[in-house]
């Protein structure tokens, strides 16, 4: 999946995401991936990066098979 479509996706259920994407292979499978977000504010660090995963379901199950995270509220 091209980081640009990642990016997409993110911001689907992000909107006002600061997104910054690291191809860690560049294989364009393996990424890190920095969200910040008001969405996350008030949040525990687990129930963030769960947000995110429920953003990225689909693309889990194939194109990406591996994402380390950092998120944030501004």
């Amino acid at each position: 999946m091209p980081p640009r479509e990642l990016e997409q996706l993110l911001l689907r259920t992000f909107p006002d995401a600061k997104i910054d994407i690291v191809d860690l292979t560049g294989t364009q499978n393996h990424y890190q991936v920095s969200i910040v977000s008001e969405r996350f504010r008030g949040l525990p660090r687990m129930k963030q990066h769960r947000l995110v995963y429920d953003a990225l379901a689909d693309a889990l199950k194939g194109p990406i098979h591996a994402l380390s995270l950092k998120t944030a509220a501004e």
